[in-house]
């Protein structure tokens, strides 16, 4: 089946290209307004006019640190439908925060010493662009989504008055950025207007498999306590999609696990998240250069070893170097994942898939080696940089046991939701090999829901510490 479009690119990435157009101007604005002006010549120099390239290189290094404050303020997404007073406070917040920055910055830079004035010009100037960019940005956002580009598709799952509510908030207002497709029920609405309007897409039942169909991004639900069940499920069988939930808040009770509540809001409805998709597309980009930039160096550095390592292998034993073995990745797609052999040529041709156990008869001599220090794993590096595995992410696994586990582990296709990693949350805290498969699920759900860049480098920076310690992974 085809996955859900991810198309929530062309707004965040305006909104980047602004925002650092508009620190730009105003790292050039406070230094035109100071120096090359006679307007505050009321405040007297205290030191020699500095060259205005050191205000330029430092706005290189300023302007990706604010890039990424403002990131961590989710300020950079579609259909953020933010009142422009919110978006104000929320820029004063950022800037004075950046501004915090900066100084710091130039405190320990003592190759001449910054104009406090600048400072305060710039926080005042910044706030000014960074707002007139972000006004200027939404006319755009909204001229596009009238249109009719970059619509994200949604479905209402109900047939009640709250249902009919949605509709007529979300029916024909395309500047909201959604594309209303339809509306899912046991039954056709027949005697709710607008929603009569509405295309019946089918019974609940039938929504897993036409949600896909239809490439829908975001579910509005609306059921009564009845229908409860159905709902159940309805989200386990759309475990490892891609696909937004929100319901409204009176039926709270049927959340299925006691995560945090994230509330939203679309044209004055209150909505209750119960499943997001993880990344943004901005989040899939910075994942992907961070995965390509450190993969590459750490191939380079490892490449010493790399050699040493095949050469072992072929001196230890009659067979290939490398092993490839199909595993299930982002989507539920399977691809072969690559690693150093530490085992006997056709180990499992009279036995089939099983898991790695310790003292395992199948590994060769130098193989106990390499999978207690977890060195087996080295050439997925190089599916890191082909794109099928990124650094951190669930582990892999093997399509046959794929078919065991999503029927007996609860959300385990959920972990399919994001492309599977060389090292995870789990397996830095001891989950690794023939442990709690439940145990390592909760890790993989948990990195998933609390996915950022940091939690990455810190999953990493834990791994370097556990390296040479892990034992028989599988």
């Amino acid at each position: 089946m085809p996955n859900p479009r991810r198309n929530d690119f062309l707004i965040p990435t305006l909104a980047v290209i602004f925002d650092s157009a508009a620190i730009e101007l105003s790292f050039l604005f406070s230094y035109w307004l100071r120096f090359e002006t006679t307007f505050l010549n009321f405040l007297p120099l205290t030191e020699d006019i500095p060259p205005l390239k050191a205000y330029i290189y430092g706005s290189f290094v300023i302007i990706p640190i604010w890039l990424m404050i403002s990131n961590s303020q989710n300020m950079y997404g579609a259909r953020r439908n933010v009142a422009l007073t919110d978006e104000l406070f929320s820029i004063v917040k950022i800037v004075t925060i950046g501004m915090l920055v900066v100084m710091s910055t130039a405190f320990f830079y003592r190759a001449f010493s910054y104009s406090r004035v600048v400072f305060g010009v710039l926080w005042f100037s910044s706030i000014v662009t960074i707002f007139t960019s972000r006004f200027i940005l939404l006319q755009i956002e909204k001229a596009l989504y009238a249109k009719g580009r970059e619509l994200r598709n949604a479905v209402i799952i109900g047939c009640n008055d709250t249902a009919n509510q949605i509709f007529k908030s979300l029916h024909n207002h395309p500047l909201l950025g959604y594309r209303l497709i339809g509306y899912f029920s046991d039954t056709p609405c027949s005697h709710l207007l607008p929603l009569t309007e509405a295309k019946h897409l089918g019974t609940l039942p039938q929504a897993p498999d036409k949600l896909v169909e239809e490439r829908i991004e975001l579910a509005l639900i609306s059921l009564e306590n009845g229908e409860h069940p159905q709902l159940y499920k309805l989200l386990q069988e759309c475990e490892g999609v891609n696909i937004e939930f929100l319901m409204v808040p009176d039926i709270l009770e049927i959340m299925a696990s006691p995560t945090k509540i994230e509330m939203r809001e679309i044209e004055g409805l209150p909505f209750i998240r119960i499943k997001g998709v993880p990344m943004t597309t901005w989040g899939r980009i910075t994942k992907r250069i961070f995965d390509l930039f450190v993969s590459i160096i750490l191939i380079i550095l490892f490449s010493p070893l790399l050699i040493l390592i095949s050469l072992l292998i072929k001196l230890g034993s009659k067979g290939p170097v490398f092993y490839m073995q199909k595993r299930v990745g982002l989507d539920g797609k399977q691809f072969d994942m690559i690693k150093f052999r530490s085992m006997k040529v056709e180990a499992e041709q009279h036995t089939g898939p099983t898991w790695a156990k310790e003292e395992d008869p199948r590994r060769t001599k130098i193989g106990v080696f390499f999978r207690k220090t977890s060195l087996d794993e080295l050439p997925q590096l190089f599916n890191v940089i082909k794109g099928d595995m990124s650094l951190v992410g669930p582990r892999p696994e093997r399509p046959y046991f794929v078919e065991q586990f999503k029927t007996l582990v609860p959300k385990y296709l959920d972990r399919h939701r994001v492309k599977t990693g060389m090292t995870g949350w789990a397996q830095v805290n001891g989950l690794r090999g023939n442990t709690s498969l439940e145990e390592r699920i909760k890790y993989d759900i948990y990195y998933i829901e609390n996915w950022s860049l940091g939690f990455d480098i810190k999953i990493l920076v834990k791994t370097l510490k556990v390296f040479l310690l892990i034992k028989d992974v599988h």
